[in-house]
């Protein structure tokens, strides 16, 4: 299941009364003189996406005495978060927030954490089952239409927008990508002007991997308008590649993630187009998570809200993060 279908669906669910999905026999109930033990498994932090992420869901964790988070990290490694999930599991941990390297791989597992009556928080990244307590994370076909309004407009316009334009996918198996590329072109292959060079070439998130691909396409076409890279690290590789190639101003860059400290201060310098918001889910997991060992009820998705900067907008976001 997709993640627009999981939203779908789960709309349907609470629509029609069903309630979010529970362990087994669960009860919130802590002894007075213990901590909740949440633990968190990360797939990587080798994106800034998720490092910060992970800055996110601790300074919330410190607003929470009553609370001991538990990290780990799975180095970008499915194997490694299974086995890291299933050692929260044997630790019988209060809670599980996870955010998946691969939606299928971490399916197995969560599966397992239900069945050994530990509530589930899937975060970013939804599992090809219905069995988690809650989801928390953006809409990444919602924000691939909102690239796609984008780039018609830096293009022409609608019914006119003409150029060609490179892709630069994240993870071929993660649905992100996926969702992220069908949102976009769910508007822009309506315009018949423009033309898509690539064939979902993946730098599975990576700006040097990013780098490297538009290394090649700038030595294949000589004429390229715009690039789109799934996340603003990718989009900001590509940048670096035409810079080398001195092409760089002929060329728009779009990204998304919208992290202030790093997409936010490229397109304040122009360096890219624009970015897209795609806020880490790490404060509201572990909110969450907190009022339901509370004993209060929580929905079974909740969808961040995303928002398109541009260099009119990205100086006033620079200054309430205190980078301007």
């Amino acid at each position: 299941m997709n993640r627009r279908d999981l939203l779908k669906s789960t709309a349907l669910a609470l629509g029609a009364g069903v309630t979010l999905h529970l362990p087994a026999g669960w009860t919130p109930a802590r002894a007075a003189d213990k901590k909740w033990r949440i633990g968190f498994s990360q797939a990587t932090t080798l994106e800034p996406w998720r490092v910060q992420f992970n800055k996110d869901i601790k300074a919330e964790a410190e607003k929470h005495p009553e609370v001991e988070l538990l990290i780990a990290d799975a180095e970008d490694k499915t194997e490694k978060q299974v086995a890291d999930v299933e050692n929260f599991i044997r630790q019988e941990v209060n809670a599980l927030l996870i955010s998946p390297k691969e939606s299928a791989g971490l399916t197995g597992v969560v599966d397992k954490a239900i069945d050994a009556k530990i509530p589930v928080f899937v975060l970013d990244r939804n599992v090809d089952t219905q069995r988690y307590t809650q989801f928390i994370g953006g809409d990444n076909v919602v924000i691939g239409k909102a690239v796609g309004d984008f780039v018609v407009k830096a293009l022409g316009g609608p019914g006119k927008a003409a150029g060609n334009v490179v892709e630069i996918w994240g993870g071929l198996g993660t649905q992100p990508a996926h969702d992220r590329s069908d949102g976009f072109h769910a508007v822009a292959d309506k315009e018949t002007g423009l033309k898509f060079l690539l064939d979902k070439q993946s730098a599975d998130w990576k700006q040097n991997l990013a780098y490297d691909i538009m290394t090649t396409a700038l030595r294949n076409f000589e004429k390229i308008d715009l690039v789109y890279g799934h996340n603003d690290p990718m989009a900001y590789g590509a940048y670096l590649a035409a810079k080398d190639a001195g092409r760089e101003k002929e060329i728009k860059f779009v990204g998304v993630d919208g992290l202030p400290n790093e997409g936010v201060v490229w397109v304040n310098k122009g360096e890219l187009a624009a970015t897209f918001l795609y806020p880490t889910p790490g404060a509201e997991g572990l909110r969450q998570a907190v009022k339901l060992l509370k004993g209060e009820t929580v929905e079974k998705a909740i969808v961040l809200p995303t928002m398109t900067i541009t260099k009119e907008n990205a100086p006033e976001i620079l200054k309430q993060n205190g980078l301007m």
